[in-house]
């Protein structure tokens, strides 16, 4: 039987997928979830057994361990003010136009723009046409990276938490064993 592992744009479980692949004689398929899928819609349609997705990620019918935090960033294009820099406040965006809106922790000081709904991919590529900027999580800002933008990383905005999760009914010695993986426990070593 094969274990599914939906994954989120930006997450990278590859080091687990092959620690699997090395320890366990079950297959191991990983499904890339769509932007604009939820890790708990995956889980409850039944499309995967697992999830590695951003926290949220809710219910008294999941189990969740947190993994790790993403630190956040502003994309902006090449010839913004911004990108003179590797890192700045939150302060320092607050006359900006959003693409995705403004982000918790930042106060706008001008009246947004009217953006359509979009992608991370596609606010990208509006933060390198100079219209507007766009924050996301480093891991996003990496996967859509592009040479006419700069990912600023902003020192005092809320990091993003990546989490493993999958429902308690599904709970066994094949979730248990890919657990196992993820916490990087050897083969040898007991829960």
């Amino acid at each position: 039987m094969t274990l599914r592992l939906g994954f989120v744009p930006g997450a990278t479980p590859d080091k687990w997928a092959r620690a699997w692949r090395d320890r366990s004689p079950e297959p191991l398929e990983m499904i890339l979830l769509e932007e604009t899928d939820t890790p708990r819609a995956a889980l409850d349609e039944d499309r995967v057994d697992m999830v590695l997705g951003r926290m949220p990620i809710e219910g008294d019918d999941l189990f969740c361990i947190p993994l790790y935090e993403e630190q956040p960033v502003v994309v902006v294009g090449k010839e913004h003010p911004a990108a003179a820099y590797d890192e700045l406040t939150a302060d320092e965006f607050a006359d900006e136009q959003w693409a995705l809106g403004v982000p918790e922790g930042i106060t706008s000081r001008v009246e947004q723009l009217p953006f359509p709904p979009m992608t991370w991919k596609d606010a990208i590529e509006v933060a390198a046409s100079g219209t507007a900027v766009v924050q996301v999580p480093m891991s996003v800002a990496r996967l859509y990276q592009r040479k006419d933008v700069k990912a600023v990383a902003v020192t005092d905005l809320p990091t993003t938490r990546m989490a493993l999760a999958w429902r308690k009914v599904d709970d066994g010695e094949r979730t248990q064993a890919f657990v196992g993986v993820v916490r990087g426990r050897t083969t040898r070593s007991s829960r």
